[in-house]
């Protein structure tokens, strides 16, 4: 009784113990690590062009403002000083270089005031498909029609740095920033089912162009390797005249069975074991602010997928991750030709 006891006692001091909250917090700019290599040097950071045809006019904002954001925080890493980001939009908007369209919702509101209601999961479906058809169709413009794809000229560019005292302009591309999935076989991303049938069944059927064929590729050689394991098997059929299902003999009923087995784990396996990766490519300039002449550009191909089975998959934390290096390795480029 006096385990009992203590063994309730634990519980309850582990339940007590554990009822606080998990705290994540990452500081982008360290002061540790920071460079002096700018600073007496101000850049100002111009809205970047898009050429990655985002499916919403919000999502490409949001894109836009997570590039600026990361390409700060490598500048103040290195002690560049900096304007105020929404002072340097106030700047081009009032000198008619570039236009801003708010978030406005009008054409989807009363779909959206619908998905509030009580409707079903299949009509709440139909209800979202025709909101993204609406975004996507309404955001369907010329590239150059696009925020930042304009040009500037040197004079333009002169006047901005003039204004804000900066030496450096910094402008750059959008090239990609889309979602795949990640190419490698590596069991340790697959898994070690989805490994087995899936180069299988590239390696007897190769590239497919239906998901159904791979499929049934998939199953197939789960089904072989099944009815190869299951030949030499001595369980569920142990005996020559054992009869289960109709189905007699030790050496045909496991081969059957386990085949079938096999095809049920290759059809499992086209199912899972999709890993995720995020593509960021982007390319940037840097302006003399005084004469408007390139000083540096580069251009970086950044793909990021998670190193296990049992990483982090969401597509956001992958993004920030590919987003981050593709800015860092730029601007790490650039300082060192300083």
């Amino acid at each position: 009784m006096k385990y009992n006891r203590y063994l309730l006692i634990g519980l309850l001091a582990l339940f007590l113990g554990g009822c606080g909250t998990t705290v994540q917090e990452s500081l982008k700019v360290q002061p540790a690590t920071k460079s002096t290599v700018g600073a007496d040097k101000t850049v100002v950071i111009l809205p970047f062009a898009d050429y990655s045809y985002a499916d919403t006019l919000d999502k490409a904002y949001n894109r836009n403002l997570y590039v600026t954001e990361n390409l700060t925080d490598q500048f103040v890493s290195n002690s560049f000083h900096l304007p105020v980001q929404e002072d340097v939009f106030l700047y081009l908007v009032d000198h008619k270089i570039i236009d801003v369209v708010s978030y406005e919702k009008k054409k989807t509101s009363i779909l959206e005031d619908e998905m509030k209601d009580e409707w079903s999961a299949g009509m709440k479906s139909h209800l979202q498909r025709y909101i993204d058809l609406t975004k996507s169709r309404s955001n369907e413009m010329p590239v150059l029609g696009s925020p930042g794809t304009h040009g500037l000229s040197q004079q333009e560019v002169i006047k901005i740095g003039r204004h804000f005292s900066a030496d450096y302009i910094v402008r750059g591309r959008i090239l990609q920033y889309k979602d795949r999935l990640d190419p490698s076989w590596a069991p340790w991303k697959r898994g070690v089912i989805g490994f087995v049938t899936g180069v299988t069944n590239q390696i007897a059927f190769g590239q497919a162009d239906s998901d159904k064929y791979d499929n049934w590729g998939n199953m197939l050689a789960g089904g072989v390797y099944g009815a190869w394991y299951g030949d030499g098997a001595d369980w569920p059929y142990s005996k020559a005249d054992q009869t289960i299902f109709g189905v007699s003999g030790s050496d045909m009923g496991n081969t059957i069975l386990w085949g079938a087995f096999g095809g049920y784990l290759g059809h499992m396996a086209h199912n899972s074991g999709k890993t995720p990766q995020a593509v960021v490519q982007l390319r940037i300039w840097v302006q003399d602010a005084y004469t408007g002449d390139v000083v540096w550009t580069n251009r970086v191909d950044v793909k990021v997928s998670p190193e296990t089975l049992l990483a982090d998959y969401q597509y956001d934390a992958l993004f920030e991750g590919a987003t981050e290096k593709a800015v860092s390795t730029l601007i790490n480029d650039f300082v060192a030709t300083l």
